[in-house]
């Protein structure tokens, strides 16, 4: 349990850091196929006998370098969704050549954190130090290319370059949140929390600290709620950061109709 707390505080963070900027940006489909294409990188190094962390790496990788490189004249879309079916199709080849693959492939679309065992956590720890020194180091020009592109451009910000760094980072999340949550539920815990915290505040700064801890307190209330139902500690993940997303809406909503100007068209008729 110990062990379980401690990875899934590492991947709330990561998760809420970088999921502000995935946000952000509107990367969210981004977000979706890089873990879920990661995991046929998984079966792969499962099939050659090696570490599963290392294929996940080469195939966030290469598919954050794909959705880069060839939606860079337009929207990313058509070349997501090309990178993500070309590797669930490597994927199912892989898992159709391979003999014992159950679990395996349950724990890396749902994940295990409750399984979490000691030597897991310092290559967490380091993947996840990395992130968040990647972000540091781009936060000013990464900002500004998410917000102002144009701006970025005649300062000049190279927004490509930007792009492909900060899918580069996603991967690098993407990596190392897999094999606690899986590759169905990094992208809900990924989305969510940023997603209602930016409905609670337009501050970034604090955005992006408030997104940090709602990632927590979904993983934490999640771990406890499976320790004590035996249910997947996934399902709560996923409603948890589901509902913290509606809650985040109706709370805007609710701003909204409070502020002075708000009555304002009906006051005039």
């Amino acid at each position: 349990m110990v062990n379980a707390w401690t990875v899934a505080s590492i991947v709330a963070v990561v998760a809420g850091v970088v999921g502000f900027f995935t946000v952000l940006r509107g990367s969210a489909f981004a977000a979706h196929a890089i873990p879920n294409g990661s995991f046929a990188g998984a079966a792969g190094a499962s099939l050659i006998g090696v570490s599963t962390l290392l294929g996940l790496g080469v195939f966030a990788a290469g598919g954050a370098l794909t959705i880069g490189l060839l939606g860079r004249r337009g929207r990313h879309d058509v070349a997501t969704a090309l990178a993500l079916v070309a590797m669930l199709a490597l994927g199912a080849l892989f898992l159709s050549l391979s003999q014992e693959y159950e679990s395996a492939v349950y724990s890396l679309l749902f994940g295990e954190v409750l399984g979490i065992s000691p030597n897991e956590l310092a290559p967490t720890a380091i993947l996840a130090g990395l992130c968040i020194c990647a972000i540091v180091v781009l936060y000013r020009p990464l900002m500004l290319s998410s917000v102002l592109p144009e701006v970025a451009s005649a300062r000049g910000i190279s927004t490509f370059r930007m792009e492909i760094a900060f899918l580069l980072v996603l991967a690098l999340a993407t990596a190392m949140t897999v094999p606690v949550v899986g590759t169905l539920l990094i992208f809900s815990l990924m989305i969510g929390a940023p997603a209602a915290a930016r409905s609670f505040t337009d501050r970034p700064p604090l955005a992006m600290a408030l997104s940090v801890l709602i990632a927590l307190v979904i993983v934490w209330i999640a771990i406890a709620a499976s320790y004590e139902t035996n249910y997947p500690v996934g399902f709560f993940v996923g409603t948890g950061s589901a509902l913290a997303y509606v809650i985040g809406r109706l709370t805007a909503a609710v701003r909204r109709t409070r502020q002075p100007g708000a009555l304002a068209p009906h006051a005039a008729r």
